[in-house]
C-alpha cells in the first residue's frame, strides 16, 4: 500500500469503472458474454458507448475492476496485521477473514455466474480472470516482504502464489456448486495444502 490518498478525480474514475464492471456481470449472467455486447453493457451503465472504451478494450475486460476489490480488500486487511504475526499464520487469517466478509459486498453476488461462464467457452473473460489472479500476486509480494521482513525473497514469492491460487481455486471450486456460503474453509485448506512445505522460521 502506497498510502497516497486517491484524487477526486481517480475516485470518480474508478466509480464509474465499478458500475460499468456490474453492469457488464449482470449482463453476462443473464445472457452469457457471447450474448452481450459492449454496447449493451455501456447502456446498462448509463455510460456512452466511447466512455465504455475510454477504460476498456474489451467487453471482457470491463469485469476486471469487480474482480480487483476482493483482491484489494484482502491485501489491505493483510497489511493491517499486528507486528509480530507469524507470516503464514497472518495469510490464513486475512484470507479467513476476507472471504467470510465476502457475502456482504454486493461484488460477490456476480462472482459465480463470471467463474462458471470463464470455465465455459469463453476465452476471453478466462484470461480476464487470470490475469487479475496474477497481477494480485505481484502487488501481494511487497505487503508479504513488508510483514516479514527476515524471510528471503523466494519464498516471499512462493506465499505470494500459493495464497492467490488458494483463493483462485476454492472461488472456481465453489462457482461449479450450488453452495450459497463462500467457500472459507476451502480456501484455508488450499492454503495450507500449497504452503505446507514452505519454511518461514527465519522470518517472523
Amino acid at each position: 500500500m502506497s498510502g497516497k490518498t486517491p484524487t477526486l478525480t481517480e475516485r470518480r474514475k474508478a466509480a464509474t469503472q465499478l458500475d460499468i464492471a456490474r453492469a457488464a456481470a449482470r449482463l453476462f449472467t443473464e445472457h452469457g458474454a457471447q450474448g452481450t455486447t459492449a454496447e449493451a453493457i455501456a447502456a446498462a451503465a448509463g455510460v456512452a458507448p466511447r466512455t465504455f472504451y475510454r477504460y476498456f478494450r474489451t467487453k471482457e475486460d470491463a469485469v476486471a475492476p469487480l474482480l480487483v476489490v476482493g483482491a484489494d480488500s484482502w491485501r489491505e486487511h493483510l497489511a493491517s496485521t499486528p507486528e509480530g504475526t507469524p507470516l503464514l499464520k497472518a495469510v490464513e487469517d486475512a484470507i479467513r477473514t476476507t472471504i467470510s466478509a465476502a457475502d456482504a459486498a454486493p461484488e460477490f453476488a456476480w462472482t459465480r455466474g463470471l467463474l462458471r461462464a470463464a470455465s465455459g467457452d469463453d476465452s476471453a473473460l478466462a484470461a480476464v480472470w487470470h490475469r487479475v489472479n496474477g497481477e494480485s500476486e505481484t502487488r501481494l509480494r511487497p505487503v508479504l516482504a513488508r510483514l516479514a521482513p527476515e524471510t528471503d525473497q523466494v519464498t516471499v514469492h512462493l506465499v505470494a502464489a500459493a495464497a492467490t491460487d488458494a483463493i483462485r481455486i476454492s472461488l472456481e471450486m465453489w462457482a461449479g456448486t450450488e453452495e450459497k456460503a463462500a467457500p472459507v474453509e476451502l480456501a484455508v485448506r488450499c492454503f495450507r495444502g500449497l504452503s505446507g512445505g514452505l519454511d518461514v522460521s527465519r522470518g517472523r
